[in-house]
């Protein structure tokens, strides 16, 4: 069949058509998005996670079976622990550091279940009807797992100490491994999973350093009521503080006053105050929450932004024009405007994220200021500086329930209180940016400028007419008389007051307004702060926030009072060590000292004497140790029909017994003039 050239020739021209896709010049294109696809690591998570549940089950045997040998060998001792106590926390003089880490560790867990795919580690893509279930599981399971590492720091073993440089090893090399495999992982960022892990890498890395130096430090460290602490916070609280003289504390100066605001921010360790165990937990935990939450705040928004930033071409115009909007009438400059404002709008959330983060660091560092301030005055009695009324510092269930629950409240609020201040943060600074700076570097849509400029006569009227007021009271309507101050020349006040009132009334409405916004920047920046209430006093009942921080206080006051300690672990020094220091406090209560001649050592005596015996008179936790107390109890239970005693009232009768050793003042003189 023949066939002419020429009906070829459409053909043939298609052919070349299509061939010039393959050339070597061709017309640049923009890369494609990249995509993470799900990493396995080399060392799998079931198994790992498997393994280390077998191996800290054993370690958990051992040391079960090592402490109870222990606790049997001594006798019973005070400070031996067992497996089922895995610190004490009401302990002040225990090395926080091993508890401080195993709690962040725990909580970087929780932050990063909150959006895993897979919360437990045992199951791989897990169905979404169960995934809240699996959540759940998780929040029990991981406390379990990082159990063993408090544990082995408790027992005070040098069998725990190899035992936790073991586990903490495994975990810190198995984690390291999995990340340096799969540093990329799908899930909102690509680098998220990596910079999640970083806090629970740092804990066990610190864990991995602590073990060892531990055990090479030896098991010989004090208990709570064998440590020096509490009597040591005794004698500085009794020691005589030095008198300052009133012309030396009238002559501060401005500068010092300006310089006492960042120090009330500041806190410095006091060498006569530890801070307490569970705080201190509270502390760190809040410092890895503050930092999850960064993390969360721009992976969220920014690599969006960077998204759009990247997708905007010509198209923008007419996208624009759509809506009523002209920017230029070149399209290139269009692209150009749009991608500045976008790059200002990641700017202004970068900004507001990081002042949301530095004002959560200076809160955080204010309530450790507020803390050891809280507590002195409560270990002296003052109660109404904390409580709005009389409150008892006896602790009760919803106190211990309060007790309980702070540390992760207290990361709770910091968490929610940062992502508001962010939001809050952000507007604010759009506003800044795009309605002042903006606008003025421009020189153009002065909208904010030109309705200042219509209202300018308004604004003033009320200036001018609120400095006339400041200026007659000071002046006109105040005397001086004999170091007194009056009222004077009332008839032009009573005029005065009458000719301003509607002026007044457009100052209250500016004075409202500002109101509420100082009131609403106010409860945001102090929104993650538990030591402070932000409703009045008479409603900080009803603030969860400090409800929850002041039974907390309750319960450390009223269990983990230092004088209480001290004079506790006095009696348990009389019946264990074989009167040793039984015979030291009869010495010193005896006055059989070298300079017993000396009438001015012996008032001395005397008076610190009897300071500390006010001091435990008026401590809380002893209250239900005095006698009229008692009495008033017993009387009660009569009227009410129920003359049946307390649980209590024989311990606390034995402690009223311990407490008679201390002497009256009648043997102090006879004492004095023998």
């Amino acid at each position: 069949m023949n066939h002419s050239k020429d009906e070829f020739e459409p053909f043939e021209y298609s052919y070349y058509d299509y061939a010039d896709w393959y050339s070597n010049d061709p017309e640049p294109t923009k890369p494609p998005k990249e995509v993470i696809s799900p990493c396995d690591p080399t060392a799998s998570d079931a198994i790992f996670h498997i393994c280390i549940l077998s191996i800290s089950l054993v370690i958990m045997l051992i040391l079960a079976t090592l402490s109870r040998k222990n606790k049997l060998c001594q006798g019973f001792a005070r400070g031996s622990s067992s497996i089922f106590s895995p610190t004490n926390f009401l302990d002040q003089t225990q090395r926080k550091e091993v508890v401080m880490a195993v709690f962040g560790l725990v909580f970087s867990k929780l932050a990063v279940l909150v959006i895993a795919p897979d919360p437990l580690p045992f199951s791989k893509d897990t169905p979404p009807e169960l995934k809240e279930f699996m959540k759940i599981i998780a929040i029990f399971y991981y406390p379990v797992l990082y159990y063993p590492l408090m544990l082995c720091s408790t027992l005070q073993l040098k069998a725990g100490y190899v035992f936790g440089t073991l586990l903490s090893v495994i975990h810190f090399g198995i984690q390291l491994w999995q990340k340096l495999d799969c540093p990329k992982t799908p899930e909102l960022y690509k680098f998220y999973s990596l910079l999640a892990s970083l806090p629970q890498l740092s804990c066990l890395a610190y864990l991995c350093i602590q073990f060892p130096l531990m055990f090479f430090r030896g098991t010989k460290t004090e208990q709570d009521l064998d440590s020096s602490y509490y009597s040591d916070y005794v004698k500085s609280l009794l020691k005589k503080s030095p008198v300052v003289s009133s012309s030396l504390s009238d002559k501060t100066t401005l500068m010092k006053r300006l310089l006492q605001v960042p120090k009330s921010y500041i806190y410095i360790p006091d060498k006569a105050f530890r801070f307490p165990l569970k705080l201190a937990v509270s502390v760190f935990v809040a410092l890895v929450a503050i930092y999850h939450t960064a993390l969360l705040l721009v992976v969220l928004v920014v690599p969006t932004l960077h998204i759009v930033r990247a997708g905007i071409d010509e198209n923008i115009a007419f996208l624009l024009l759509g809506f009523g909007i002209i920017l230029s009438d070149d399209r290139m400059e269009v692209v150009k405007i749009v991608t500045f404002y976008t790059w200002l709008l990641e700017v202004c959330y970068l900004c507001a994220m990081t002042l949301s983060c530095v004002v959560s660091l200076l809160m955080l560092m204010r309530t450790m200021v507020l803390h050891r301030s809280n507590l002195r005055r409560l270990y002296k009695g003052d109660i109404y500086n904390l409580y709005n009324s009389q409150k008892s510092l006896q602790p009760s269930r919803s106190s211990v329930v309060c007790w309980m629950g702070l540390t992760g409240y207290q990361a709770a609020i910091i968490c929610l209180g940062m992502v508001i201040q962010t939001v809050v943060f952000f507007i604010c600074f759009l506003f800044l940016v795009f309605l002042i700076i903006i606008p003025i570097f421009y020189g153009r849509n002065l909208m904010v400028f030109e309705i200042a400029g219509k209202a300018w006569p308004a604004w003033v009227s009320v200036i001018l007419i609120t400095v006339i007021q400041h200026v007659a009271a000071r002046f006109a309507f105040v005397k001086k008389d004999a170091g007194t101050r009056d009222l004077n020349n009332r008839e032009s006040l009573y005029l005065l007051t009458y000719l301003l009132f509607l002026i007044n009334t457009v100052v209250g409405l500016i004075v409202a307004i500002w109101r509420i916004v100082i009131t609403a920047l106010f409860n945001i920046v102090h929104l993650g702060r538990a030591d402070i209430s932000l409703l009045h006093h008479t409603a900080e009942a009803y603030d969860p926030a400090y409800h929850y921080y002041t039974n907390f206080l309750k319960v450390e006051v009223s269990q983990a009072h230092p004088v209480m300690k001290a004079f506790c672990g006095l009696l348990l020094d009389l019946m264990v060590e074989d009167g040793r220091a039984g015979q030291k406090i009869r010495d010193a209560e005896e006055g059989i000292q070298e300079n017993l001649k000396n009438r001015s050592t012996s008032s001395r005596r005397i008076r610190y004497r009897w300071q500390l015996v006010y001091t435990l008179v008026n401590n809380p936790s002893l209250l239900g140790s005095r006698k009229h107390f008692q009495t008033m109890q017993s009387l009660e239970s009569i009227l009410n029909g129920s003359p049946k005693r307390s649980k209590q009232m024989s311990s606390k009768r034995e402690v009223g017994k311990a407490s008679a050793t201390v002497p009256n003042p009648s043997s102090e003189k006879q004492d004095k003039n023998d």
